[in-house]
């Protein structure tokens, strides 16, 4: 499965991430940005991701294409790391302004990398 085509389509994507000390959080999250097939980039904001992947860096992401079926993946993911400033995070900004809407961008203060650990189809 090619995972930047797979991305290019609408869809919804959701991350899920655990703290240190067990309790789960998933929330809905856009599609990465693909560096290559085993590194994925999203966008993160200080809320409970980004607080979960700092303290356990082990996360989950489902992505379901738009349309009729269940055309899709789940990744597992490992963090590399967070960056607070350059280029990919301005990049991941200036998407944000794009698509949600002019100043959105402003509340994304990390650029997550991850490692795809593992791709499984999504049914």
């Amino acid at each position: 499965m090619n995972l930047n085509e797979l991305f290019q389509q609408q869809g919804l994507g959701v991350m899920a991430t655990a703290s240190k000390d067990g309790c789960v959080n998933t929330a809905v999250y856009a599609r990465p940005h693909v560096i290559d097939e085993q590194t994925m980039v999203w966008g993160m904001t200080k809320g409970r991701t980004y607080r979960n992947i700092i303290e356990n860096p082990q996360a989950s992401f489902l992505f379901k294409a738009s349309g009729p079926g269940f055309s899709g993946v789940r990744l597992a993911l490992e963090l590399v790391k967070t960056e607070e400033s350059g280029p990919m995070l301005a990049k991941i900004k200036e998407n944000t302004d794009a698509t949600v809407g002019p100043g959105t961008g402003t509340a994304v203060t990390h650029a997550a990398w991850f490692t795809v650990t593992e791709v499984r189809p999504l049914i």
